[in-house]
């Protein structure tokens, strides 16, 4: 077998049961199961949730995207091989974490395969949640540019590139296009206040300004439960990307959960911790894969300039990546995923039929 063919590059047309149009991301595609599926589900499995609680089957690709294009290698490999089972033993790693030190539960009901989970469905806060521990990436071109203030927080003089910030920082913006908050531009993605939400809470998806305060609480302890836990492993968590949610137990009672994933080489900075002593950045995470397009082509401005995205578009189309390149990029997220569980990585051999089989065997989702 090829490694192509280990490569789960579409993961949108399995015959999963449902009634609803597959919903399919960057990288997940989300079935959402039929009202009866569900609550048999509950029912058979125990799970803590409403019983009217709609469930979906979210199936995670190999595909990799960057600059907001998906990328491709030579001979047909649609994707990193391992790079799907990856993020989901990490993430699956750090929500156990999570959960075993009293933070909050995550949208994870089961994990019936390493590229599947069951989830409940989330209430979504409309923020995304951004902790920075260095400075870096966009922070550091802006503060380069003259930028002090980011996310209404001030930001001292004299600062270096990749150097280690004062305090850690919360730069949240806004997941998706929100209408009608003072001050905040109805688009994606825009940067916002501490003082935006306060203010606006319910506009945000939040309860409760009290859930403000807890929100900002579950992103600063799941931070430090994962820098304290990367250290122990000589790797800096350098920033990470947290999402939010409420759900409903079955109880009735509404809790604020973590959701998405967390603490990825997808969603974060990761550096190794002998090369930074030594002055060098060695990623362990998707920004070295940035890195090696922004290297690989010879107009770099191509990528990095919102203006030219059909270029950008067409340069991802129709040129496939060094097979060297994508076989790099999953050697550091099958390395970082072992390095993190401490447990060798299971990588399916032929992904859909095993996907196809255990929901179909034990959980009775295929007709």
């Amino acid at each position: 077998m090829s490694l192509a063919d280990k490569v789960l590059a579409v993961n949108d047309d399995l015959p999963i049961r449902t009634d609803a149009p597959v919903h399919s991301g960057k990288v997940r595609s989300v079935y959402w199961l039929t009202a009866a599926d569900s609550a048999r589900l509950i029912e058979q499995r125990g799970y803590d949730v409403a019983a009217d609680a709609p469930l979906a089957i979210m199936v995670i690709s190999d595909r990799i995207s960057a600059f907001d294009c998906i990328w491709q290698g030579e001979g047909g490999m649609r994707g990193v091989p391992g790079k799907g089972a990856a993020l989901n033993a990490i993430s699956n790693h750090w929500f156990r974490l999570f959960r075993e030190r009293g933070l909050a539960d995550s949208h994870i009901l089961e994990i019936p395969h390493p590229l599947v989970w069951i989830v409940q469905k989330a209430r979504p806060v409309m923020i995304e949640a951004i902790a920075r521990q260095y400075i870096t990436g966009s922070m550091w071109r802006a503060y380069a540019k003259g930028e002090r203030e980011f996310c209404g927080i001030q930001i001292p003089d004299g600062l270096e590139r990749d150097q280690k910030l004062p305090e850690l920082l919360v730069t949240p913006s806004t997941k998706g296009i929100l209408e009608g908050i003072p001050g905040v531009p109805a688009q994606d993605d825009v940067n916002i206040t501490r003082a935006d939400i306060d203010n606006n809470f319910a506009a945000f998806n939040f309860s409760s300004p009290q859930d403000v305060d807890l929100y900002e609480k579950l992103l600063r302890e799941g931070f430090e439960v994962i820098s304290d836990e990367l250290a122990a492993l000589d790797q800096v968590f350098v920033d990470t990307k947290f999402e939010f949610g409420y759900v409903t137990d079955k109880s009735g009672d509404d809790k604020l959960i973590y959701m998405d994933e967390v603490g990825t080489p997808d969603s974060s900075r990761i550096w190794d911790g002998p090369s930074l002593r030594e002055g060098k950045v060695v990623e362990n995470s998707k920004e070295g894969f940035r890195q090696l397009l922004l290297q690989h082509f010879p107009d770099p401005d191509i990528l990095l300039n919102k203006d030219r995205m059909p270029e950008r578009q067409a340069l991802a189309r129709d040129n496939a990546l060094p097979t060297e390149v994508l076989k790099q990029v999953s050697d550091t997220y099958v390395g970082i995923a072992e390095k993190i569980t401490g447990a060798t990585l299971n990588v399916p051999d032929n992904p859909k039929s095993e996907i196809v089989a255990v929901l179909g065997d034990e959980f009775g989702l295929v007709d």
